[in-house]
């Protein structure tokens, strides 16, 4: 089954879309919903019924659909409608599809029906469904890694690889040494790559291996670069090739840009830079990941300096102190452009927000924290950034109550949310609450007794009594 636009539909499906259709646009949600889901029924492939219907059920939700206790209640995958659409799915996709719907009708949010549709959608072949569905379940919960890696490569075979290596750029921010996450956006590269080559189109029936045997040998290379462990050797062979074809290739942009990364790599910092500002100066100058991976080169810069140091030098711990307040200096300013150039990236405002805590800066760090509580993938990582801000200015009840909505909004207990948790028992204890404070400490020493100082907490409060 393939997905379908409205003039491949039948002639009652896309009359009930009209009037569900104007139904919405009317705000009668409740009649648009029913008229939608009547159309999708015998339609599942039209995508755009199905995004038009989740507006719907998302508008009928209002606030209470969209907040993330909802979502925490909407978690749980055992009522007996979940059970009757998993068990239609192995049979009847379709079916299973419709009983999800069923299951968001009533809440948008329910990641078990969301799931359901990307199992189902996946074996109809039904891309854009499983995408819109993804969409979703990473709202719901933003920190589980594989889901966005999953998200990402939804969106990339939708052909908006883009923002697929977008999603997995933003979770590389916060964590810049996760292997799987290199992989996972080297593969996107590479399949970015494919797609602009004319892969795509043979995929789908266009295009001829003509077209794409120029690029032959840069694909052969994009998949030699997604070894996780690269020899020196390798790396040098790959400089090689590409300063050769750059003589035949001068206007290949994607080429100048792997190149650049490889001398990052060999720690040629001002052939990468040289080569990036050619990138800059070109028409693909305008993209922020570009802006990123200058910045990263930069930054790596400061801190190979860092290491040719000698530490028995005298002047060491100056030269030091010296290297690091220029690093910081120039990630002030560098961040700070980024923010002026893309106004609405939050996961810049939320580099700049630990910029400026970094820097003594707590007023401008609380600004733009506060701004980046609006990206999912940052949420709660900002919140618990913006109580600190609040408990470093002493302002204590707004830190606790900070971190209070924070861990409302994480259901499970990890890391995360022991480190929340901590946190707002550290809060606590400034107020002088020792007994709320102690109540917080217990909670991780139940579950983890190894974390952090709890159990020093915990059982000098019982000896205490």
């Amino acid at each position: 089954m393939a997905e379908k636009d409205l003039n491949d539909i039948s002639r009652d499906a896309r009359a009930l879309f009209a009037r569900g259709s104007q139904a919405l646009a009317q705000d009668n949600l409740d009649y648009a919903i029913t008229l939608l889901n009547q159309a999708l029924e015998t339609e599942p492939g039209f995508f755009h019924c199905r995004k038009a219907l989740r507006d719907a059920q998302f508008r009928k939700a209002g606030d209470s659909g969209r907040g993330f206790f909802k979502k925490m209640l909407s978690g749980t995958g055992n009522s007996p409608q979940v059970m009757k659409a998993k068990m239609a799915l192995g049979k009847n996709p379709a079916e299973a599809m419709a009983i999800a719907e069923q299951i968001l009708n009533a809440d948008p949010n329910s990641s078990a029906a969301h799931r359901i549709i990307v199992d189902a959608g996946t074996a109809l072949e039904l891309p854009r469904t499983v995408a819109l569905s993804y969409e979703t379940l990473v709202k719901n919960s933003p920190k589980d890694k594989a889901l966005a890696v999953e998200f990402a490569q939804a969106v990339s075979a939708i052909g908006e690889s883009s923002r697929g290596e977008k999603i997995i750029m933003d979770l590389l921010r916060e964590m810049p040494n996760d292997g799987d996450l290199k992989m996972a956006l080297k593969d996107l590269s590479a399949r970015k790559t494919m797609d602009e080559g004319g892969y795509g189109a043979l995929e789908g029936g266009g295009g001829s291996y003509r077209d794409i045997l120029k690029d032959k040998k840069e694909a052969e290379s994009l998949e030699q670069e997604k070894r996780v462990q690269k020899t020196e050797d390798v790396t040098e062979r790959l400089i090689g090739e590409y300063e050769a074809r750059l003589h035949t290739e001068p206007d290949n942009l994607k080429l100048v840009r792997s190149l650049a990364e490889l001398f990052t790599q060999k720690k040629q910092f001002d052939r990468a830079l040289n080569l990036y500002d050619r990138v800059k100066n070109s028409d693909m100058g305008n993209d922020p990941s570009l802006d990123q991976a200058i910045a990263n080169t930069h930054v790596k810069r400061f801190d190979f300096q860092l290491e040719q140091l000698n530490p028995f030098e005298p002047e060491q711990a100056a030269q030091v102190e010296k290297i690091k307040a220029d690093k910081l200096a120039y990630q002030l300013s560098e961040c700070q452009k980024r923010v002026e150039k893309y106004p609405t990236d939050l996961a810049i405002r939320f580099e700049m927000g630990a910029l400026y805590f970094q820097s003594g800066n707590i007023g401008g760090a609380i600004q733009e924290f506060q701004k980046a509580q609006g990206n999912p993938y940052k949420r709660l990582a900002a919140m618990s950034c913006l109580a600190q801000c609040f408990a470093k200015r002493k302002m204590f009840d707004l830190a606790a109550r900070t971190l209070q909505n924070a861990i409302k909004e994480k259901p499970v207990f990890d890391d995360e949310k022991k480190d929340l948790i901590y946190n707002l028992g550290a809060v606590l204890e400034s107020m002088g609450k020792k007994e709320d404070a102690i109540e917080q400490f217990k909670q991780i020493y139940e579950m983890d007794a190894g974390y952090k100082d709890v159990s020093a907490k915990v059982e000098a409060f019982y000896s205490g009594q």
